[in-house]
C-alpha cells in the first residue's frame, strides 16, 4: 500500500525557505539574529482584525 497523500491546499509544516533559514541563518550567517523588524508606519497600516472571507 502506498502512503496516504495530503489533499491539495494543505501547507507543509516547513517550507523550503524555513529549512534554508534554519541551516544558513536569516542573512546567510549561521547563528546571526534576524535584523528585520516592522516599522511603526507599517504597524499602523496593518489591520488588527483580518476577515478570512466566506467560502462558497
Amino acid at each position: 500500500m502506498s502512503k496516504p497523500r495530503q489533499p491539495n491546499g494543505v501547507e507543509p509544516e516547513f517550507s523550503e525557505d524555513d529549512i534554508q533559514r534554519e541551516k544558513f541563518g536569516p542573512r546567510g550567517v549561521p547563528g546571526a539574529p534576524d535584523p528585520a523588524k516592522m516599522t511603526p508606519q507599517r504597524e499602523k497600516k496593518t489591520p488588527k482584525y483580518i476577515d478570512q472571507g466566506h467560502v462558497s
